[in-house]
C-alpha cells in the first residue's frame, strides 16, 4: 500500500522539457481556502476558496507551468478523481474541487502542460513515488531575478515546522520577478523587465490542524507573510503570487501559533527552492 508523501496528502510531479506539473491530493474532507496578492494571477477555482463560498472541501491542488495554458492540467486531475468517485456530491455524481495555479515559463511559446500531464502527475502522487524538490514539476522552468535582467534558476521547495501538536508543511514553486533574499546573487544593476507579467510564486500550506475555512484563509495570508520575508520585491504587479492553505483536521491547534509558524515555514520553503542540489 502506498504512503502519503506530505503529511496525509499524496503528492507527485510530471516533469517535461522546461515545464512541469505538481499535484497535491489531500485526504477526503480537507478544508481549504486561499489568497492571491500578486497582480498577474493564472488560477482555477480560486473564487470558490473565499470564506463565504458554499464549498469548504478541496480535492486537489495543481501547480503548473505554462501560464494560463497550463491551467488545463487541472482538467486531467478532475477527470481522474471523478473516475475514482471523489468530489463534491451532486445529483449527477461527484464534482471534484480542483484548485489550479500556474506560473509563466518557456512552454508558453511551445507545448504547455495539459490534461494528460496533470493526470500523469496525479498518478505519480498516488503511486507513492518519492516527492522530490528542485527543478522538478511546476518548478522545472522557474527563474528568479528578472527585475535585474537575469533569469537565474528557481525551482520547487519544501519545508516543515511544528506548532504545538500540529505540523505545518509548505510547498513553493518559486518564479519571482524579484530575488530570493539571502541567495548568492552577483551584483547586477536593477533594470525593468522588458516583458512584465512573466513571473509568479505559487505555494501550498498543508497542516493536520482542525481549522475552519476562515481559519485557512488566515493561514494563507500568513503564507504570504513568508513570501515577504523571503522575496524582494514580493507581490509585484508582475507576479501572480498565490497561496492555498489546506487543513486535514486531525489535531487541535492554536491558530495564531500556526500562523506564526506558517510564515517561517513558507520562507524556508522558498529558500529551499533555490538550493543547488547535486
Amino acid at each position: 500500500m502506498t504512503r502519503p508523501q506530505l503529511l496525509s496528502a499524496f503528492a507527485g510531479h510530471w516533469t517535461g522539457d522546461g515545464t512541469g506539473v505538481t499535484v497535491i491530493l489531500p485526504p477526503p474532507g480537507t478544508v481549504g481556502s486561499g489568497e492571491v496578492r500578486g497582480g498577474a494571477p493564472a488560477t482555477r477555482e480560486f473564487a470558490l476558496l473565499e470564506p463565504g463560498r458554499l464549498v469548504e472541501r478541496v480535492d486537489a491542488v495543481v501547480l503548473s507551468g505554462g501560464s494560463a495554458f497550463g491551467l488545463a492540467a487541472g482538467d486531467g486531475v478532475a477527470e481522474l478523481l471523478r473516475e475514482r468517485g471523489q468530489g463534491f456530491p451532486t445529483s449527477l455524481g461527484p464534482v471534484p474541487i480542483v484548485v489550479g495555479m500556474s506560473l509563466f515559463d518557456a512552454s508558453v511559446a511551445g507545448t504547455p502542460p495539459g490534461a494528460a500531464q496533470g493526470r500523469e502527475a496525479a498518478l505519480a502522487a498516488l503511486s507513492g513515488q518519492p516527492f522530490r524538490t528542485g527543478t522538478v514539476g511546476a518548478g522545472t522552468g522557474a527563474t528568479t531575478g528578472t527585475w535585474r535582467g537575469l533569469a537565474e534558476p528557481g525551482g520547487l521547495g519544501r519545508a516543515t515546522g511544528r506548532a504545538g501538536g500540529a505540523t505545518v508543511e509548505a510547498i513553493a514553486a518559486v518564479n519571482p520577478w524579484g530575488d530570493v533574499l539571502g541567495a548568492d546573487r552577483p551584483p547586477v544593476e536593477r533594470v525593468a523587465t522588458p516583458f512584465p507579467g512573466e513571473n509568479t510564486t505559487l505555494a501550498v500550506v498543508l497542516t493536520d490542524a482542525r481549522l475552519t475555512k476562515t481559519d485557512c484563509y488566515l493561514l494563507a495570508q500568513s503564507g504570504h507573510t513568508g513570501f515577504a520575508r523571503a522575496l524582494h520585491p514580493a507581490h509585484s504587479r508582475y507576479d501572480g503570487d498565490a497561496v492555498v492553505a489546506l487543513a486535514t483536521g486531525a489535531v487541535e491547534a492554536d491558530l495564531d501559533l500556526l500562523r506564526a509558524v506558517t510564515a517561517e515555514v513558507m520562507a524556508a520553503a522558498i529558500h529551499d527552492a533555490v538550493v543547488r542540489r547535486p
